[in-house]
């Protein structure tokens, strides 16, 4: 769609009929790491076909890589990915100026609560928002950070201690999308109630405030972490958010409400390549195993003006054994292009799935290709980088571009800096980052402007409203807050139309709502007893929700005795998931039980209060079951820290990232099976800026000896964080008497 010129900032109200929605400033911004229309495709001409590293055609480079796709606003170009080594590693955002390659700004941030390894960190692209010039990061860490187009940090949402999300040692993450006034990411998470479960969970907030505008969840369980990245598309009059999912299908929603539209599972694994749109027919890929048969691996084109679970009828073509599973495709008018996973480029008909030509580019593909200027500008994992021209039956090659050799290898073996992100293209450049080096393929100058904002007016919404949607849709909140929520209207197509009066209620929650304004009650529960609840609007018999968990003050002493066998604290993140925590009797005693599990779920974080906290320490007693000779592990949290005591290895080790051994501190613990013990944390922010952190462990029936074996001062602090409990346990441990205080 054609950009509108310069405008003023548009401050439009929430009963507004015209919504705003992403659109290019001006042509040549870059603003996804898909482009401007999140399908790998620009319209800029003038490109280059050909390019060197002695000059020709090389604009600028920088010694920075990476292996996100970098996005352009104006003559900002974004670039996520690490800073420091060992202790001091961080994930970071860099602003560089498009033009020259000057930096400009960075902003680090701490990556806590991982299992992700240090060379997966800078997984997603940063999304930049032409209406407000403003840019989203997403670590690997699930931070959500908001910030300014001169770095300043507007919010940040901790979906790690809010949702506790599944994560793993792939760094897998999907890189965020804005949409309206919305931000949206995407990943497996299990909370309370309604979302206990497992389930890939998209999260839409409000890109000026952070407030959650709603969840959705329109797949299944999911097979693992995914990396499909989303888009918009409009498809039988409707716009829908199309993307891959964890649960090994092609996912559709309303993207200003979340409403799941359709769901095709086509693979036993998650999908990690992007869908791509031809009228009526959506195009997806994988590399994994199919529903049926023995080969691995499909490209498909379905019917996607369909509704709800879609079967395999609803596919018009399929190239069953096409291993596509991490290079998204691009379309050229009536072709496909796309690279599968031995570095192979194929064209496919569009309409038939007819296979037209393939050309080798090398063994190992991660990045995705780019169209623009009729050429495809793609790098790969061998360390080149290709400019091409596809023809009806062949594949030109303009470019072929060997890259410098890099540091970064296994074993400090070199081989030629490896390219594991797609090119973006902006204002006549091309630019793409390796391993070791961003660059700027093009002339060396261009006409490049500083940002300024533009929105696109969409829509208004017709007709009848078939769904209330109430904001913000979840959050955490204390004793006696008082909360003004909204209750909005869309019509069947996910378009706005009002916000309205509604009829309010509470379900699970303690206190008064009037008007849209909810007051929690300021007491009524036993001390430390927290709530989780629904607050309804109805309108014109049509009801919405929003979630609320209400966290008790410090301090807290925990001994779960006011709780039923079978239960738990109903205001705890992940408790009551598949690998759940319940309140058992033990000993003629009520505790807390982590259920002995074989499968994933035997290793859980949980978080007990909101991501803000401070200055706090945490106690519990533990007891570890032991089968087999094998112990399990048990451990507390605090500030973003976990202290642990290792059963197998008879250690007791606090860390914040755990795969990063560096910031690690432990000391020996030697302990018992089926015996209590009792670990404390205590987390300080010092004067200085920094954190210090100190843990013990000793026999619970024992006085609390005065030493501290763990006693570290973090040179890159965690300032803030949620009290919670770890657990890694195939035979179940159990935990008591929890405390959480505020230092003195």
């Amino acid at each position: 769609m054609k950009a509108m010129g310069s405008i003023g900032l548009r401050i439009v109200s929430a009963a507004a009929l015209v919504l705003l929605a992403q659109a290019p400033a001006v042509a040549g911004d870059w603003p996804d790491w898909r482009g401007p229309n999140r399908d790998g495709a620009s319209g800029e001409k003038g490109l280059p076909d050909k390019w060197s590293l002695k000059g020709d055609n090389l604009a600028w480079k920088a010694a920075y890589g990476g292996r996100s796709t970098p996005v352009i606003l104006g003559d900002h170009l974004y670039l996520e990915n690490t800073a420091g080594a060992r202790e001091t590693e961080q994930e970071r955002l860099l602003c560089f100026n498009a033009d020259t390659g000057r930096l400009l700004w960075e902003y680090k941030f701490n990556l806590f609560q991982s299992d992700v390894p240090a060379h997966r960190v800078g997984w997603a692209s940063p999304v930049a928002d032409p209406e407000t010039g403003n840019v989203y990061s997403f670590g690997v860490n699930n931070l959500l950070t908001a910030l300014t187009r001169d770095g300043k940090k507007i919010w940040e949402r901790s979906i790690t201690e809010e949702f506790s999300p599944f994560t793993t040692h792939g760094g897998r993450t999907v890189s965020p999308m804005v949409d309206g006034n919305l931000v949206i990411v995407s990943t497996p998470t299990s909370t309370w109630g309604s979302q206990a479960n497992r389930a890939q969970r998209f999260i839409a907030l409000d890109k000026r405030t952070g407030d959650i505008v709603w969840v959705g969840t329109p797949g299944g369980r999911p097979y693992d972490t995914s990396y499909g990245p989303m888009n918009i598309a409009t498809i039988n009059g409707m716009r829908l958010l199309i993307t891959g999912g964890a649960d090994g299908a092609a996912l559709a929603m309303k993207p200003q409400t979340g409403e799941p539209v359709w769901n095709l599972v086509v693979a036993k694994r998650g999908l990690n390549t992007g869908l791509v749109v031809n009228g009526k027919y959506a195009i997806f890929s994988h590399g994994d195993e199919n529903l049926e048969g023995n080969e691995m691996g499909m490209l498909g084109a379905f019917d996607a003006t369909g509704k709800g679970k879609l079967g395999m009828d609803s596919i018009k073509w399929m190239v069953k054994g096409f291993l596509g599973g991490y290079s998204s495709p691009v379309m050229d008018g009536d072709r496909l292009y796309q690279v599968d996973n031995s570095g192979n480029l194929f064209a496919f008909d569009v309409q038939t799935g007819k296979q037209l030509w393939k050309q080798n580019l090398g063994v190992i593909q991660k990045a995705s290709s780019v169209f623009a200027d009729g050429k495809i500008y793609v790098g790969t994992e061998s360390g080149k980088f290709y400019i091409l021209r596809p023809h009806s039956d062949r594949c030109e090659i303009l470019s072929e571009v060997e890259l410098p050799l890099s540091n970064q290898g296994l074993m400090n073996q070199q081989t030629p800096e490896p390219v594991v992100a797609a090119a973006a293209v902006a204002r006549g450049r091309v630019y793409f980052v390796s391993s070791d080096t961003l660059y700027a393929i093009g002339p060396k100058r261009t006409t490049s402007e500083a940002w300024k904002p533009v929105a696109q007016p969409v829509e208004p919404g017709q007709g009848p409203a078939t769904w209330v949607q109430v904001t913000p849709t979840e959050m955490v909140l204390k004793p006696g807050e008082t909360v003004t929520l909204h209750a909005r209207l869309f019509d069947a197509a996910g378009r706005f139309l009002r916000e309205d009066q509604a009829a309010w209620s509470l379900d699970k929650l303690n206190g008064t709502v009037t008007d849209g304004k909810f007051t929690v009650a300021p007491g009524g529960l036993p001390p430390g007893h927290g709530q989780a609840g629904l607050i309804k609007a109805t309108v014109g018999g049509i009801t919405g929700e929003a979630r609320a968990r209400v966290v008790p003050a410090l301090p807290w002493n925990e001994t779960f005795d006011g709780y039923a066998v079978g239960s738990v604290p109903p205001h705890w993140v992940s408790a009551s998931t598949v690998g759940k925590f319940q309140v058992t009797e033990l000993d003629g005693q009520k505790v807390l039980e982590k259920v002995p599990t074989d499968t994933l779920f035997k290793r859980m974080r949980v978080f007990m209060g909101p991501a803000g906290w401070s200055n706090y320490t945490v106690e519990a007693d533990i007891r570890i079951n032991e089968k087999r000779r094998q112990m399990g592990d048990a451990g507390i949290v605090a500030q973003r820290y976990t202290l642990v005591a290792f059963g197998n290895n008879q250690r007791l080790e606090m860390n914040s990232w755990q795969p990063e051994v560096a910031r690690a501190a432990s000391a020996p613990f030697a302990w018992k099976p089926d015996t209590w013990y009792r670990l404390k944390l205590r987390v300080e922010n010092t004067a200085d800026g920094k954190t210090r952190i100190r843990g013990k462990a000793w026999p619970a029936a024992e006085p609390e000896p005065p030493a501290w074996p763990i006693d570290r001062i973090d040179p890159i602090p965690n300032l803030q964080g949620s009290p919670g409990i770890f657990a890694d346990a195939q035979f179940g441990v159990y935990f008591d008497n929890l405390k959480v205080t505020p230092n003195q």
